[in-house]
């Protein structure tokens, strides 16, 4: 298949995902999400044994495109739950996709890149990355990506997280069990394919078995989660909180909250 945001490459085991949207900091955008969901799907009936995820440029993502954004404030409640069934379904795949996942992270990773890097098995990052849940800064909520974060780093620091929408750096999301290694810049890719070739030194189905078995702990109750935050994400959008953030981010002014 031919991708424009995305770049894939598969070698001597090891697939590579590419975010490729260097001039918009690798935001998500809906084409973004399919062409992933696509790329994933190519992996899976591939000979490839590891994933590698990572983005084109100074950012690894930068969260969801801002023509995105906008289009969000003139949607049905009925576009907004297919919306954001969609989101969903990309990060749950990315979540429960069957080889290790490693994520390579370059740069910055706000919002739903957060997100897309947190939901790999591994997470490498650079010193200057930043990450950040930062949704209720613009009358949002991290719906959905907070249904397995809770379960990684615990109810504490998921508040802190989730209802400040602070950045924090890598040497931070280390410290919280988000980001197993930080790297220089200039071993980060190096010291992935390290990592998927000890992963590889391994029995394929072992750790493919081993994998389903650790997120088959939470799979019932991650399911039932996922619905509700479906619905939340799609019932804020509603909100005239959510109208404002928008409007305010985009305009690059002070949101003024009605908490309506």
């Amino acid at each position: 298949m031919q991708y424009t945001t995305i770049q894939l490459n598969n070698d001597c085991g090891i697939a590579t995902i590419t975010l490729n949207r260097p001039d918009k900091r690798n935001a998500i955008s809906f084409q973004l999400v399919d062409e992933l969901l696509s790329a994933l799907d190519e992996i899976e009936h591939s000979t490839a044994q590891v994933v590698i995820l990572t983005g084109a440029g100074k950012a690894f993502c930068a969260g969801l495109d801002l023509d995105e954004l906008k289009s969000l404030l003139g949607k049905t409640r009925q576009e907004n739950v297919e919306d954001s069934a969609r989101m969903a379904h990309m990060f749950r795949r990315l979540y429960d996709f069957p080889r290790p996942t490693i994520a390579a992270v370059n740069g910055a990773a706000v919002a739903g890149g957060t997100g897309l890097a947190t939901m790999c098995d591994f997470t490498l990052a650079v010193p200057d990355a930043k990450f950040g849940y930062t949704e209720v800064r613009i009358g949002f909520v991290p719906a959905i990506v907070s249904s397995i974060l809770v379960w990684q780093i615990g109810h504490k620091i998921a508040r802190d997280l989730l209802l400040t929408g602070r950045l924090f750096d890598a040497a931070e999301a280390n410290r919280f069990g988000l980001v197993n290694e930080v790297v220089a810049p200039e071993q980060l890719m190096t010291r992935a394919r390290e990592l998927a070739a000890q992963l590889m030194e391994n029995s394929p189905s072992s750790v493919q078995a081993t994998k389903k078995l650790i997120n088959g702990f939470i799979a019932a109750q991650l399911d039932l989660q996922i619905a509700a935050a479906v619905q939340d994400n799609a019932r804020i959008r509603t909100t005239a909180d959510f109208r404002e953030g928008i409007s305010a981010f985009l305009e690059k002014r002070k949101a003024r909250w009605s908490g309506k």
